[in-house]
């Protein structure tokens, strides 16, 4: 029954405002459901859900008819009303007659409260769809009874499978245009339930509906006689979610240190699970610390106890160290914390994921620099095989290994969504490039520490009369890079400094002569010489290394590996006409040949330092004048005299 039309009957047999509170109570207490649609394009998930409020009669009037005037100008069907306008609301949308962005639409009927979550059928908007579902109970999953089962059924069915939703039904739309036929659903319905079996769905629920002309979506009507379950809305009226966040062990993750004077110091956030009262110990999880809750503070005041979805400020009795990004849990069921983990991965970036690239990891208010040390496979949406790969594209799904600048705290995320879930986002762009479940932690490294040495870095620096550095020379191939750094390097010998040189050919002969020149390639060897730099640096030593380091990622993920001021990226920029004219080595030759694959600057990219520490046009100065250049602006300020440096080798 139309929510409106409940509410005036309700007034009209009562006084108002006794009616206007029984009924607000009616809907507090009514139960609430999350789904989402998905499926194919053009299976008529927009459709549908336009379909289900009409019926409903949870449309507005002036909505009807400015629905009816869109659909004389945008609308697919003729002179019918296009119910899949109400929800393509992006001008690009009706513009292709698609779905691109997640539509999200509150309704309710006199059984139950709804949030629906209209996502795009296209594959390169997959990462939406992903999005859509990671907080939804059920999923409605559409088919085309025309087209049976694609590829895009599978690849929702196993994305909601693996973010945990865990009921389904499976919606043959269309079923007007096959006449109706029970056969063509029945074949539907076999040949999903055969692919899907292997899914940890609690229930699959097939229904046989038209959205166009509202068969099965509220009623069943005259057309499927032969059908006898529940129509659409009847089943999400009716099933029972079992979803008991407070059952689950209490997680609270600090979002925020409130100190508004020197009285209050509170920890706010909200519940992601289980309960908490006043007097209840807690821990928190990273530092083992523990206390009691004094109070639990909301903004109409202080309360005895909390329940998971609630946000709160907690306090406690002792005065203890925590931060933003701290989870508070309770003793006994205690979180995981590991800097190595392994996941599932749902890539949403058109550049591949390579393995060795840094990003920065969210889980919650942590935020973590992270890299994938291993990509042991991806998925196969057809056949759901496990394939090797080195990489993965976008909306592909991968199961990596992780690891993370320093050990975060999570749960498996079978056990709890919102502490076992986590996104990497590009360090450059700020991009959201990928959705993470985390499926378990890695142990491998928890008997392994570090050994605190009585000799470090500052003394071993102090003995050599320098400060350690890293100048890290890129460029293409032949801008004279090596010329420039041997240079350097002979300079800062004859004034008494202990450096050393890493060169991209030398290295390659050696620690590196099993790497390729793939850009999975190219980031491990930078990734390991990033290492072997700053153990170099470690020794006090001041290093300078000349590698093409093509990517950008790369050069500042050894920048984030040292020590502030211990970076210093030198940039020779030099034309590539004029690398290839000189080309000392005949790769450039070879490379336009086809004889050299993947060869930087003909048939891979190479991005240019953004802000180098050191711009070296060689086009504007000699090797000599470069050399006395780097050592003046790298370290005039760190005890070296230009002066002294300032002679011909």
């Amino acid at each position: 029954m139309n929510q409106a039309v409940s509410l005036s009957s309700a007034i009209a047999t009562d006084n108002a405002p006794s009616a206007l509170s029984n009924y607000l109570a009616a809907q507090q207490e009514k139960s609430f459901l999350r789904f989402i649609t998905c499926g194919s394009v053009d299976d008529g998930k927009s459709t549908l859900i336009g379909r289900l409020l009409y019926d409903t009669k949870l449309i507005f009037e002036d909505q009807l008819s400015a629905l009816e005037h869109d659909s004389k100008r945008h609308g697919t069907v003729g002179e019918d009303i296009d119910f899949a306008l109400l929800l393509d609301g992006l001008q690009a949308e009706r513009e292709q007659g698609i779905t691109i962005d997640v539509a999200y639409r509150f309704f309710a009927t006199d059984k139950r409260k709804f949030i629906v979550a209209d996502t795009p059928g296209h594959e390169q908007y997959t990462r939406n769809m992903a999005t859509g579902a990671s907080n939804c109970d059920l999923a409605v999953i559409l088919v085309d009874a025309r087209h049976g089962i694609v590829t895009q059924t599978r690849r929702h069915s196993f994305i909601n499978s693996l973010i945990g939703v865990r009921h389904v039904v499976l919606a043959v739309n269309k079923i007007d245009l096959v006449d109706y036929d029970q056969a063509a659903f029945d074949k539907i319905v076999e040949d999903y339930k055969q692919f899907a079996s292997g899914f940890d769905f609690d229930s699959i629920t097939a229904i046989p509906l038209s959205a166009r002309f509202g068969d099965n979506v509220v009623e069943r009507g005259p057309n499927l006689s032969w059908y006898e379950g529940p129509s659409l809305l009847g089943h999400l009226e009716s099933i029972e979610i079992t979803k008991d966040e407070q059952a689950r062990p209490f997680r609270f993750p600090v979002q925020w240190v409130n100190r508004p004077n020197l009285d209050f110091r509170g920890f706010s956030g909200t519940l992601t699970s289980g309960r908490v009262r006043v007097g209840d110990e807690i821990v928190v999880a990273k530092s083992g610390k523990s206390s009691r809750i004094k109070e639990i503070v909301t903004f109409d005041g202080t309360i005895e106890d909390a329940v998971a979805g609630e946000a709160v400020t907690l306090t406690l009795e002792d005065e203890i160290d925590i931060s933003r990004g701290d989870i508070l849990t309770q003793p006994d069921h205690r979180p995981h914390i590991s800097n190595q983990i392994a996941a599932h991965l749902i890539w949403m970036d058109d550049a591949a994921l390579l393995a060795g690239r840094s990003y920065i990891l969210k889980i919650g208010a942590q935020e973590v620099t992270a890299s994938v040390t291993a990509i042991k496979h991806k998925v196969d949406v057809n056949s759901f095989a496990h394939e090797a790969t080195t990489k993965l594209g976008l909306n592909e799904i991968g199961f990596c290994n992780l690891s993370t600048s320093q050990p975060i705290v999570f749960d498996k995320y079978e056990e709890n969504r919102e502490t076992g879930s986590f996104i990497l986002i590009d360090r450059f762009s700020n991009q959201t490039v990928a959705a993470g479940l985390v499926w378990f932690g890695l142990n491998r490294a928890d008997n392994v520490h570090w050994q605190a040495m009585d000799i470090d870095k500052a003394v071993r620096s102090e003995q050599k009369h320098q400060k350690p550095k890293v100048l890290w020379f890129t460029g293409l191939s032949g801008s004279g890079k090596s010329t420039i750094a041997n240079l350097v390097e002979k300079k800062l010998h004859a004034v008494g400094k202990h450096t050393y040189v890493l060169d991209g050919d030398n290295i390659r002969h050696g620690l590196n002569k099993d790497l390729g020149f793939s850009d999975e390639d190219r980031v491990e060897n930078i990734r390991r010489i990033g290492e072997v730099a700053k153990l170099m640096t470690d020794a006090g030593l001041i290093v300078l290394v000349s590698f093409i380091s093509p990517f950008r990622a790369e050069r500042d993920m050894v920048r984030s590996m040292l020590d502030d001021g211990e970076f210093a990226e030198i940039f020779v920029d030099t034309p590539l006409e004029t690398c290839e004219a000189r080309d000392p080595k005949g790769l450039y030759q070879k490379a336009r040949q086809g004889e050299i694959a993947n060869f930087t600057g003909i048939s891979s990219p190479y991005e240019a330092p953004e802000a180098p520490d050191v711009h070296i046009k060689t086009g504007d100065h000699s090797a000599e004048d470069a050399a006395l250049k780097i050592i003046r602006q790298v370290l005039g300020d760190d005890g070296i005299d230009p002066d002294l440096a300032d002679f011909t080798i």
